[in-house]
């Protein structure tokens, strides 16, 4: 049976989430600002560096016993390799328990005997496992520094980007761009790449502050990610391969979004966290604010 799990990813959840609070006001002209300095009278906004995959289903811990003992099965039903740590918590009445953690890189739909916990003659055991993971493989290397823009249409604005204070500011989105597009604007794969996770059903600022978005995997061990996206327009599903160019789904106003745009970034796996990682359009778009000016 699948048992107690704690998952840690990029997109992905983390132990300590990073937020940034953003102030919204109107002046006397109506112009909408926002600003990360407070304004009397100005709408507080609270925006988390998390975005939430929801993936623990697909990569979980089980239990086989036998003669021998417990065994503890890791798997990843994702296609993608995970980073996994597994520990064991609370140990009582048995023996074989790691003195540290144990790493391991685990390839795509694949599985690992990671570890057998012997009980004690007689007495009935009990612990806790504690599994961490991260999408993607460490030891990749990136070979692609430039992409071409991922949409068509345009041309479009800037809204924000690296280490914008609005809410690019923790590890996941540090990098990320944010261009303001009308909703149903076609969103294009950048690279040629592997359809690792995708969310299609939110509505409005949904549960997740990611919106719906698509994830991609490509050679060089980098991932690619579209948020924000339109209800329903997501084309493909998890394992499909797609070009560079192929359309993966339309621009929306999901999540924590204050408008209409795509939010784009690079990322990879980086001691057990995925976090962004500096990348440039291949054409020039705009100049690149600290935050977002403009209404919803």
């Amino acid at each position: 049976m699948r048992t107690l799990i704690c998952g840690l990813g990029l997109l992905l959840v983390t132990p300590a989430l990073l937020a940034s609070t953003i102030y919204k006001f109107t002046d006397q002209n109506g112009v909408v600002t926002y600003t990360d300095q407070k304004v009397s009278g100005a709408r507080e906004l609270v925006f988390q560096d998390a975005m939430v995959e929801n993936i623990e289903q697909k990569v979980y811990v089980t239990t086989r016993k036998h003669a021998g003992g417990e065994t503890l099965i890791v798997n990843n039903e994702l296609h993608a390799p995970v980073e996994i740590e597994l520990s064991v918590e609370n140990p009582r009445n048995v023996s074989g328990v790691p003195d540290k953690p144990l790493r391991w890189v685990l390839p795509p739909r694949d599985s690992i005997r990671l570890l057998t916990l012997v009980p004690d003659a007689g007495k009935t055991p009990s612990y806790t496992p504690r599994l961490r993971y991260a999408i993607g493989d460490p030891r990749s290397e990136p070979t692609v520094t430039q992409y071409p823009l991922p949409w068509s249409g345009g041309p479009f604005r800037v809204t924000q980007g690296p280490g914008g204070k609005f809410s690019h500011t923790g590890p996941k989105g540090r990098y990320a761009i944010d261009i303001a597009m009308p909703e149903g604007t076609p969103i294009l794969a950048a690279r040629p790449g592997l359809v690792v996770n995708v969310d299609n059903n939110q509505s409005g600022r949904g549960n997740n502050p990611a919106g719906n978005f698509v994830r991609l995997l490509h050679d060089d061990g980098t991932m690619s990610v579209y948020l924000h996206l339109q209800r329903g327009s997501v084309r493909v599903k998890a394992g499909d391969r797609v070009r560079t160019g192929t359309p993966l789904a339309r621009s929306g106003n999901t999540g924590n979004s204050t408008g209409p745009h795509l939010h784009f970034v690079v990322q990879r796996n980086i001691g057990m966290d995925t976090v962004s990682i500096p990348f440039e359009f291949a054409q020039p778009i705009s100049e690149l604010p600290n935050f977002a000016i403009g209404g919803e």
